[in-house]
C-alpha cells in the first residue's frame, strides 16, 4: 500500500490552519474550562496577528533551510502554474486568489456604520439592592475600634497586613532592618504617626491618617493583582488585556463613571461582576468576574478605596444625605 505524503506545501498550509484554529477557538474554549466562567475569554486581534506572524516566520525558516526543502515546497505550485492539475484548476486558482485578496482588502477599508441594537445603560441598576444605597466604605473611614487596634499593633511593632503583601513586607524588613515596620510607608502621615509613637503621645486623628495610608497601600496591591490586567495602571481601562474584550473595561478617570455613582453601587458591581448585571446591560455584558467568590468583603472595599484614589475621584453622595 502506497504511503500518503502531503509534501512541504500542503504541510505548511495545514499547520497554518491548525495554529489559526487553536488560537481562534482553542484558547477561548480552554479559558472557559480554566476560569469556569459562563463565557470564553476572547483572543485579541493583535495577539492573533502575533502568533500567525511567528508561525509564518518559523515555517519560512523550515522550508528554506535547504534547497531540497524549497524545491519540495514549490513543486505543487509550479505544477499548478504549468497546468499539471488541469487547465481548469489553474484558471480557478488564478481567479480565486485575486478575488479573495480584493474581498479582504474591501472588508478592511470599507466604512462600517452599524446601528446598535439598543442603547447601552452605563450603570444598569434594576436589580441593585436598595440596602446598598447608603453603604459607606469602612476602610476609607476607620472606626474608633479599628484606630485603637492599629495603635496597639503599632506600639507592639506588630502591624497586621493582608496575606497578599505580608511576604513582601517581611522581605523588606529582612533587607533593611528598620526600627519599625511602618517605615515601609515613606509618606508624611505615617512619619508623623511614628514620631508621635516615639514621643509617647499619639493623636487619634494622626493614627487614623496613618491607618488610611496602610489600607490604601493594601488596596493598590490588591488592585494590581486582580484588576490591573483589564483596567490598567492608571485605572483608565487600558490594561494589557483591555483590547481583548467586546466592550473595553471602564475608564475610572472619566468624569462620567465612578464619580457619578455611590460607593454602595461600586461595591455591588465589584461584588457581583458581569454575571450580576440585569438584562439592560446586554448586549455589552461585562466580563468582570464575581469577586465575592475570591475576595473578602474587606479586600473588595480596599480595592474600591484604591480605585477612587488612583482615579482622583470621589463617589457621589446619596440623595438621602
Amino acid at each position: 500500500m502506497k504511503k500518503l505524503r502531503l509534501g512541504s506545501f500542503f504541510t505548511v498550509v495545514l499547520i497554518l490552519l491548525v495554529v489559526y484554529a487553536l488560537v481562534k477557538w482553542g484558547i477561548p474554549a480552554v479559558s472557559r474550562e480554566v476560569t469556569t466562567l459562563p463565557f470564553p475569554l476572547p483572543v485579541p486581534g493583535t495577539l492573533m496577528f502575533f502568533y500567525m506572524v511567528l508561525t509564518v516566520v518559523a515555517l519560512f525558516l523550515f522550508v528554506t533551510f535547504s534547497e531540497e526543502g524549497l524545491d519540495d515546497f514549490l513543486r505543487p505550485v509550479k505544477k499548478l502554474l504549468r497546468g499539471g492539475y488541469s487547465k481548469i484548476a489553474r484558471a480557478a486558482v488564478l481567479l480565486a486568489v485575486p478575488v479573495v485578496v480584493s474581498w479582504q482588502v474591501y472588508e478592511v477599508v470599507v466604512p462600517k456604520v452599524e446601528v446598535p441594537s439598543s442603547l447601552r445603560i452605563q450603570h444598569p441598576s434594576s436589580n441593585f439592592p436598595k440596602s446598598f444605597e447608603d453603604k459607606k466604605n469602612p476602610i476609607a473611614n476607620p472606626g474608633e475600634a479599628q484606630v485603637t487596634a492599629f495603635i496597639e499593633q503599632a506600639e507592639a511593632n506588630e502591624i497586621e497586613f493582608i496575606p497578599q503583601v505580608q511576604e513582601d513586607v517581611e522581605n523588606w524588613m529582612n533587607e533593611v532592618e528598620p526600627d519599625h515596620v511602618l517605615e515601609f510607608f515613606a509618606v508624611e502621615p505615617v512619619k508623623k504617626f511614628l514620631a508621635q509613637l516615639e514621643s509617647g503621645s499619639v493623636d487619634r486623628e494622626t493614627a487614623r491618617a496613618a491607618l488610611l495610608e496602610k489600607n490604601l497601600f493594601e488596596g493598590r496591591a490588591l488592585y494590581a493583582m486582580n484588576c490591573r490586567a483589564c483596567h490598567g495602571d492608571s485605572v483608565a481601562g487600558d490594561g494589557p488585556m483591555a483590547d481583548g474584550f467586546k466592550l473595553r473595561p471602564i475608564n475610572f478617570t472619566d468624569n462620567g463613571t465612578i464619580e457619578t455613582i455611590v460607593e454602595g453601587y461600586t461595591f455591588w458591581r465589584v461584588t457581583n461582576g458581569g454575571p450580576g448585571l440585569p438584562t439592560e446591560a446586554t448586549p455589552w455584558d461585562s466580563a468582570m468576574p464575581e469577586w465575592k467568590l475570591s475576595l473578602t468583603e474587606e479586600e473588595r472595599w480596599k480595592i474600591i478605596l484604591a480605585e477612587y484614589d488612583l482615579a482622583q475621584k470621589t463617589p457621589r453622595i446619596p440623595e438621602s444625605h
